[in-house]
Formats: C-alpha cells, structure tokens, sequence
C-alpha cells in the first residue's frame, strides 16, 4: 500500500502531457472604465480577462509585464466605455481585438492570446 501511495503522489506532483503549465493561464486583475447610462448617469463598463501564454518564454515576460499590460488594457477599456452611447452594448468584438493588439504591442511580439470572461456595463 505505501509503495502505491508513492508512486501517485510523484505522478500527482509531475505535471502531465497534455496539461497546461500554471503559467500558461495569467489571469489580469477586473478592469474598468466610467460610462454614461441613459439619462446621463455615470456607470462602469467591467471588463474580466486573462492571458494564455503556451510558450514560457513568453508566459515569464507577460508575468514580469504585468503593470504595463493592466495599463495598456485599461486604456483599450477606457477608449471603448468613452465611445459607448447612453444605454448601448460594449462591442466584445472589438474590444477583444484592440486588447489582443495592446497585449502584443506590449510584450512585443504575438504569442500570448487575450482571453476575455465578463464584459457588463452597468
């Protein structure tokens, strides 16, 4: 019993195949920006993302880069709620593509994908 509890808990600790690393997925803290709702109310358009960096060069310096990356994808975020009419839906579509662009200008090369979670604004 004890050599079989050995062996799954090396297997346990090695990670497999066709698992992803841990830093692979790097998730960004919830981004936001100031919108107007209709009647001229201010609300918060809200914005989950993460990245997927399959190659750990990459995943390091997107780990190291951080900072930069939160700032430039709250710029994307704050330019999207700015252009956002009174009581209109956030264009995803969009917004995922500048984020993609803004995460590849930033680490200076394509590699790492932008992954987007909720997007509401309230």
């Amino acid at each position: 019993m004890a050599a079989t509890s050995t062996a799954t808990s090396a297997r346990a600790g090695a990670p497999s195949k066709g698992a992803p690393a841990a830093e692979a997925y790097l998730p960004i803290q919830t981004l936001t920006a100031t919108i107007v709702r209709p009647g001229g109310r201010r609300g918060v358009l809200t914005v989950e993302a993460a990245l997927h960096t399959p190659d750990p060069a990459l995943a390091g310096r997107a780990t190291q880069s951080v900072p930069r990356l939160r700032a430039a994808f709250n710029l994307v975020v704050s330019e999207l709620g700015r252009g956002l009419l009174p009581g209109g839906v956030p264009d995803v579509d969009r917004l995922g593509r500048e984020l993609q662009a803004a995460c590849d200008r930033v680490l200076g090369r394509a590699g790492a994908r932008v992954l987007l979670g909720t997007v509401m604004a309230v």
